[in-house]
Parts: C-alpha cells; sequence; structure tokens
C-alpha cells in the first residue's frame, strides 16, 4: 500500500515458515544516467517495458524500432524506491534483502552504503541487511549497467586468448561478446529474433526477517530402489525431502510429513519408511497414460504447514549396443518402457520477460498437447522457464529436456565467471528438480559442435586449449553440481553429442553429429526436402527444421503496408538468418507455382502462404521418416527414438521456424503436426517404383490388427504402375493417393494421409476450387461451424481469420469432396458474422 500523502511505502506483511516476508514489489522510480529520462517503473519488469508503459517510446516491437532504440540498452539506468518497515520487523533476527532475478549487472545500495552486486540474471541474491534498516524511510537503490558495455568490457580486459566468436553475424543486427555475460545469450540478437539487451529488476524483490530457524528452500526427489522397472502394484518408492534452514538460534521442531491418498505419514524423517509402501499410480508423459499428482503437506511446528504436488516416475537416458548396428542406441525410458519423443524447442516468449503472462504460456503448452507433442526441449540460448511453465508442463505430461543457458559459443572460465555459474546451477537444478515433468539436464547447445568442427577457425596448436575450458565449465562444475544435487536424471554435456562415446573421445567427440551415437542438429535448406533419403538416419532428431512468414494479421500490428511486400526493407530487415527469405523461396519453387496475382497485397498474402505449405510439407516428410525409422536398422543406422523439430514458438513477429506464431496463431505446420504426431500414424513414401505405407504407434502393446485403405482420387496425382491402373484415368500428375488405417470393423484408427507422386507444380487438371462457405454457431460457446463447398478438389485449403484468436480443428487440408465442415474454437467472445467478415480461405490453385 502506498500512503497517498507520502513517497514512502507501508507494506503488506505476510508470515510463513519463520519469516516475515515484506515485499518491495510495486513502483519506483526509474533515471537513466544523465538524468535526461525519469519515470515511474514497475518492479518486476525492464527498461522497455516501463519506457513503453510511460509512453516515451512506441512498441519495440513496431517496424525498426529494435534499431531505433538502441540507445536504451547502451545506457546505465538506476531503480530507487522508499519503504518504511514497522518496529517489530526491525528487531531481532536477520534481515535479508532478496531480489529473485535482475538482469543483470548492478551495484545495490541501501540508505547510502553499498550492500552488494550482481553479475548474473539467471541467480537470486541475497544480501543481510541485518542493522542497516532505519526507522522510517528506507532508500534503496539498483543502479544497473549497461549489459553492452559490460560485455565487451570483460571481453577487451580477456587478453591471453580470444574466445569466439566477437559478434552476431550482421543479418542479425546484434550487439557482440554475449558470452561474457550471464544474460539470456538470444538477448543480443539471434536467426529468429531482435537485439534487445534488456536492463531492469525482472523478478520479485523482499524483504526477509528471519526470527529462529527459517526455512529457505525445499526440493522434493522421488526414486524407485527396489525396482528398475517399477509398476503401481508391485513397487516400493522412497520420497526424499530436502530442507534446508537457515539457523539463527537453537531451536527444535518436529517435521510431519504426509500424503494423504497415499496414507503415508513420517515424522522427524524425510524419507518414507518401507513399511508405509502403499501402490501409487506412476506419471505418466501425455499419450501414455496419466499424469498423477499427489499432494504432500509438510509441518514445521510451530510455523503451520505447506502443500507441494508430489509425483512418481523414473527416467533413463538408454545408451546401449544395437544388433547390426555400430554405435549405441539413444532412447529414454520412462517407468520401464521406451517411450518415442515427440515435440519441439522451446524459446523465450518475449524479448521482454515481464511481459510473459501466464496465459501466454497456458496457450503455448496446450496448443502443444494438441499436437500430440509429449516433449519439449528448453532451449540453451533463453532463460530458465518461469515456475509456472514447469507446473503446467507436469499437468499436461509434457517432458521437458532442460538446457543450461550456453549456447552456440565459447565461454571464459575465469575464477568469477565460474563461481556465479555454479551458484546459477545450483539454484536452478534446486528449483526445478522436483518436476516429475524434466527428464534430463543438458549443459549447453551446440558448443561441442562448435570445437569439434571448428566453427570458429580456431588453430590446430590452441584447441587443446579451448577444450580444456569446455571440460572445466560443463563437466569438472556444471555436471558435478547436477551429479551432487540431482542423482534421479541422466545429464548430457552438450547438444548434439554422441553422449557416452563423447565422454571417451574426451568430451568432444571427433564427430558429435555421428548418426550412430547420440542425438543430432540437422538443417539443410537447397535440398529438395522432398527427397528423404537425405535426411539422416539418426537414433535421436532434436532440432531440424523450415523457415516460414507468420501471417499477414500477426505482421499488420508491428508494419504499415507499405512493408508487405516480399522485396521491402521491412521484409528484409525482419529477417535475421542469411539468404533466409530466398532459401524459403527456392524450396517452395521446388515443389509449388509461386504466386503471382497483379495484386501487390493479395500476391503478399499467397507468399506468406506459399511459405507456410512448404515448412509444412518439409518438416512432415523429415519427422515421418524419423517416425517409421523407429524400427528400422538401414545401413547400421536408425532406431530414431526422439524428434523435436526446430521450434514451437515466437519471440516476435517475424520469418523463423516455428509452427506457432507470436500471439499463439497456428501456422499450417501446427495443424499438420497433430497428424504426423498422433498416436498411430501412416506413413507413405516412394521408393524405387513401389508405394510403401508404413504403420507407426506409440502403444506399448506388442501388435495393432489394422487394413491400410488406399484411395486414389482424381485431382492431380496417383501411385505407381500397378495402382495406376487400378484407378483407371490416373497419371503421376493427374491424381492423389491417400490413405489411413483402420481396424478390421473398419474403424479408422489413424488420420488421413497423402502423397505426390509428382510435384504438385506441374499437377495437371487442377482447377480453382471456388470454394464459399457458411458460418453457424455450433450451440457449444465459442465455437462455430464453418461450412465449406467447392466446384473442384482443393489442396492445402488454408481458413485465416485474422485477428480473431482461436483454431480450427483442421486446416491445410485436403478437400477432396464438394462439401466439407470444420469447427472454429475461439479464444474470446465472437459471433458467426464476425468470423464471417474476416474469414480468408486460400487453396493451393488460388496463388497461382
Amino acid at each position: 500500500a502506498r500512503d497517498e500523502n507520502s513517497d514512502i511505502k507501508c507494506f503488506l506483511i505476510t508470515h510463513g515458515l519463520g519469516v516475515d516476508v515484506i515485499s518491495l514489489n510495486g513502483k519506483w522510480q526509474l533515471m537513466n544516467s544523465n538524468s535526461s529520462v525519469s519515470v515511474s517503473a514497475e518492479v518486476p519488469g525492464c527498461v522497455h517495458t516501463t519506457l513503453q508503459r510511460q509512453g516515451f517510446i512506441s512498441d519495440p516491437y513496431y517496424r525498426f524500432n529494435d534499431l531505433a532504440y538502441r540507445w536504451i540498452s547502451l545506457d546505465n539506468w538506476t531503480y530507487t524506491t522508499s519503504f518504511s518497515v514497522p518496529s517489530h520487523v526491525r528487531g531481532k533476527g536477520k534481515a535479508v534483502l532478496v531480489f529473485e532475478g535482475v538482469d543483470t549487472v548492478s551495484t545495490i545500495s541501501l540508505n547510502g552504503l553499498t550492500i552488494g552486486k550482481t553479475d548474473n540474471m539467471f541467480r537470486r541474491y541475497d544480501f543481510d541487511v541485518t542493522g542497516l534498516l532505519k526507522d522510517e524511510e528506507n532508500v534503496l537503490q539498483v543502479w544497473i549497467m549497461s549489459a553492452v558495455t559490460y560485455a565487451s568490457q570483460r571481453s577487451h580486459a580477456h587478453t591471453e586468448y580470444r574466445v569466439p566468436p566477437d559478434c552476431p553475424p550482421p543479418v542479425q543486427k546484434g550487439e557482440c561478446h554475449v558470452n561474457f555475460i550471464r544474460k539470456a545469450q538470444s538477448s543480443f540478437s539471434w536467426d529468429w529474433g531482435p537485439s534487445f539487451p534488456t536492463l531492469g529488476i525482472w523478478k520479485g524483490t523482499i524483504i526477509a526477517k528471519q526470527i529462529n530457524i527459517t526455512c529457505k528452500t525445499l526440493f522434493l526427489l522421488y526414486s524407485c530402489p527396489c525396482s528398475l522397472y517399477p509398476d503401481s502394484k508391485h513397487s516400493s518408492w522412497t520420497v526424499e525431502v530436502e530442507l534446508f534452514f537457515d539457523v539463527f538460534v537453537a531451536s527444535k521442531g518436529l517435521v510431519h510429513l504426509s500424503i494423504p491418498l497415499l496414507q503415508s505419514e513420517a515424522e522427524f524423517q524425510l524419507s518414507l519408511t518401507p513399511g508405509q509402501s502403499k501402490n501409487v499410480s506412476l506419471w505418466w508423459p501425455f499419450g501414455h497414460g496419466e499424469q498423477f499428482l499427489y499432494y504432500l503437506t509438510i509441518d514445521v511446528s510451530l510455523e503451520g504447514g505447506e502443500t507441494f504436488n508430489v509425483a512418481f516416475r523414473t527416467v533413463e537416458l538408454v545408451q546401449e549396443p544395437i544388433p547390426s548396428s555400430p554405435g549405441l542406441s539413444f532412447y529414454f525410458r520412462i517407468n520401464g518402457k521406451p517411450i518415442f519423443l515427440k515435440g519441439s524447442n522451446w524459446i523465450p516468449v518475449h524479448a521482454f520477460q515481464d511481459q510473459v503472462t501466464t496465459d501466454m504460456i497456458t496457450i503455448l503448452l496446450r496448443s502443444a498437447q494438441k499436437a500430440n507433442m509429449n516433449a519439449l526441449r528448453v532451449w540453451g540460448g533463453g532463460v530458465y522457464e518461469q515456475d509456472i511453465f514447469y507446473s503446467l508442463c507436469d499437468m499436461y505430461g509434457i517432458m521437458i529436456w532442460q538446457d543450461f543457458m550456453f549456447a552456440c559459443a565459447l565461454y571464459p572460465t575465469e575464477k568469477d565467471f565460474i563461481q556465479t555459474v555454479r551458484e546459477e546451477v545450483t539454484q536452478q537444478v534446486r528449483r526445478l528438480k522436483s518436476h516429475p515433468s524434466v527428464v534430463i539436464w543438458s549443459g549447453n547447445n551446440e558448443n561441442e559442435a562448435a570445437i569439434a568442427t571448428d566453427w570458429f577457425n580456431i588453430p590446430v596448436a590452441a584447441r587443446p586449449l579451448y577444450v580444456k575450458d569446455y571440460v572445466h565449465l560443463y563437466v569438472e562444475n556444471i555436471r558435478d553440481i547436477v551429479l551432487q544435487e540431482d542423482s534421479t536424471r541422466p545429464f548430457l554435456v552438450s547438444s548434439p553429442t554422441n553422449g557416452v562415446e563423447s565422454e571417451k573421445e574426451g568430451w568432444v567427440a571427433k564427430d558429435p553429429y555421428d548418426p550412430h551415437y547420440g542425438d543430432t542438429h540437422f538443417y539443410s535448406y537447397y535440398k529438395d526436402c522432398w527427397d528423404w533419403t537425405a535426411f539422416p538416419r539418426t537414433r535421436f532428431a532434436s532440432e531440424y527444421g523450415f523457415q516460414s512468414w507468420p501471417s499477414l494479421s500477426t505482421l499488420s500490428k508491428v508494419s504499415v503496408s507499405s512493408d508487405w511486400d516480399f522485396s521491402s526493407n521491412f521484409s528484409a530487415h525482419r529477417q535475421h538468418h542469411e539468404d533466409g527469405n530466398q532459401q524459403m523461396l527456392k524450396q517452395a519453387e521446388l515443389h509449388y507455382i509461386l504466386p503471382n496475382s497483379t495484386d501487390p497485397l493479395q500476391k503478399y498474402r499467397d507468399t506468406i502462404y506459399i511459405t507456410q505449405v512448404m515448412q509444412a510439407q518439409c518438416v512432415k516428410i523429415q519427422t515421418e521418416f524419423y517416425r517409421r525409422s523407429r524400427s528400422d536398422i538401414v545401413e547400421g543406422k536408425g532406431h530414431t527414438m526422439g524428434t523435436l523439430y526446430w521450434q514451437l514458438n515466437d519471440i516476435w513477429q517475424g520469418p523463423s521456424w516455428s509452427s506457432v506464431e507470436f500471439g499463439g496463431k497456428w501456422k499450417m505446420l501446427h495443424y499438420w503436426a497433430t497428424d504426423f504426431y498422433a498416436p498411430i500414424l501412416s506413413a507413405g513414401v516412394e521408393d524405387k517404383g513401389d508405394l510403401l505405407i508404413y504403420g507407426v504407434s506409440d502403444s506399448h502393446s506388442e501388435k495393432h490388427n489394422v487394413k491400410a485403405k488406399v484411395r486414389c482420387t482424381l485431382v492431380f496425382q496417383h501411385s505407381i504402375s500397378a495402382l495406376l491402373t487400378q484407378c483407371g484415368n490416373c497419371t503421376r500428375r493427374s491424381c492423389i493417393v491417400t490413405f489411413h488405417l483402420s481396424s478390421p470393423e473398419g474403424q479408422m484408427i489413424s488420420p488421413h494421409n497423402h502423397i505426390f507422386l509428382s510435384s504438385p507444380r506441374y499437377a495437371e487438371g487442377l482447377q480453382k476450387p471456388n470454394i464459399t462457405f457458411t458460418v453457424k454457431d455450433t450451440g457449444i460457446v465459442q465455437n462455430f461451424f464453418v461450412t465449406l463447398h467447392c466446384s473442384f478438389p482443393a489442396v492445402y485449403v488454408w481458413l485465416d481469420v485474422d485477428n480473431i484468436p482461436g483454431h480450427f480443428d483442421v486446416n491445410g487440408f485436403l478437400m477432396l469432396s464438394k462439401k466439407s465442415t470444420v469447427i472454429f474454437g475461439a479464444w474470446r467472445p465472437t459471433t458467426a458474422e464476425e468470423i464471417t467478415s474476416n474469414l480468408h480461405i486460400t487453396s493451393l490453385r488460388d496463388v497461382y
């Protein structure tokens, strides 16, 4: 609360587990280095957000503002607040000023005295302020140094040898030396995002008055020591509760633990005794079982109780010999069952973390689950996500591959850098290890590959020095801490990596992309993505993908009509991947006729559409290849057990590899992912003149009794010679082959799928479908029937309702009958009339 007649804050005090907590969140003052800017600021928050909210700048994402507002990150800024503390809080006991997150390099003073410094965005900082609090006004200042300036100074001070890379590629329009600061590496720019080296107090700030004995942190571990392959009926489990205390006065107390649903409880001990074992329901990844979460109550005497979720599951990363194949397997075994990981890679939701809301995270995670994903990789160039992210993943059954925040660079190993990293890793592992969704830790993104394949042109004589630094940082420090803090999960030093083979080779393998081991990252933009034989038959595909542009409704929020051209300055500026726009069009042109409308706006819309068609088809072909390679060993390669395409989400409105646009709108790729990640999939390929249809299942049962139904529809493609003859008047260019799997009773058990036997650009007889539509309320809140009618079969029918948030049950589909009905689920109140006035329908034949 704030006294209207005073600038001094008077705070509500909360009490729990031995501590009085005074929140310092709320209104602060923000000033730049020369006092030319002085505004009221919200904490948690950041400078850019504050300046926008105060009207000092417009939307930083708008057009070219990432360059126009570069000055903000080059300046130093000071946050100031005043507050009072009640007398009983100033009394006996220890007072601690806690910053959950400062971005990034700061000097903190209380009442004119410097009490500490920060240099790591990913750490919590505690400062002892016992005896420094005044009776009335207390003044707290946080001076934040430009991250760009700091990184540059640290880099130039490192004179013994260079630590590359110095700067990002010019196309990214970013800042230099980000590897010298413990901050989101993508904040200095990336190939899918802007350069906004943020400054601010990005998480909460409190004063904690600790009385006698204070429970600082609590962590839950759960294991099944008695059985390697547990089930809910015949296993005993151990719940290990770690309580970390600050003790100021000798105290006696009682800890009482209880899980009511299991009728289990214990006192004076942090493990349930074997005699109290009950049958438990296991936590399973989405698609493989329920995500059962138990309530664990912890009572510390005299302080009341706390309730936490606890789940039971085991995880193993299996790397063992495979018959008829050199190398080792690489797959996850959850609760004793091999699980094929289906998912994507997660990047920061926003350049300004204070603007990330629970709704934004929920929409993205629900979108992932709706696409039948069971895993996400939290990529190492961003941030360790909010608590709510991991809690929702626990609920949704989404397994998390958790990178530590190091990416695409080498890093210094000075003592102070190592020390802050050690504290960062310790805090993050302790924070996250009680989440069943987190199934693996990984030390970095692509840094083993950077050394092994010489990204940075390191002289041969100097290479041992860099390998030594690499091992020191990731093995002797990060890995060492993780193994001490968490014995329940596997740890990989890097991604991609050869896993245990990399370890045998001194932690930097000769070829970290070797498909016989570990995981791989694979990108190829100019080769024909329809040629599935060009993909590596890897053990685990943890990165692969193709770019596309987001919809016009998404782009229009940060652009003007003169920008809506592929050759505009805006289109070039927004593309941060070298030759990215040309790569998209070149790949699309291999199989589709590029848009040629004489209406500039229509051509722009159509070009966006064709990039999304290309992306969806390319990722579909590659993903289906990996899924059907699960049981194959071909030339010693195969047994693929995971696909995480790059990338799920966007950080701003621009071209990228994402399947979900900034704001939550699904691209065509995401709609297609719901099918190619279906629990049961039919996948067709042409190989040496034969049509092969694979049945792929995630089920743990040995067999499915299925039929493959193949249908040849007279559109513009067909099947191979024998099938063509059976279909009648079909040629490769005039017919398309569609198929699905069904049960012996005729029930469809896989989504519809299709295969082209020639490029659609050479299609014969494909005519404009002349699609019309009607919209009608379904009677279910915010759900609407959209009924389509066409004159001719339509390929890749795409429905777009501009700025009405929501998604269709199907989209980007083949319309092979004259009538089809889809459902649109809106995320806000709307009407059939609004949808009708905003709906755009495009098919492949409409763009030329």
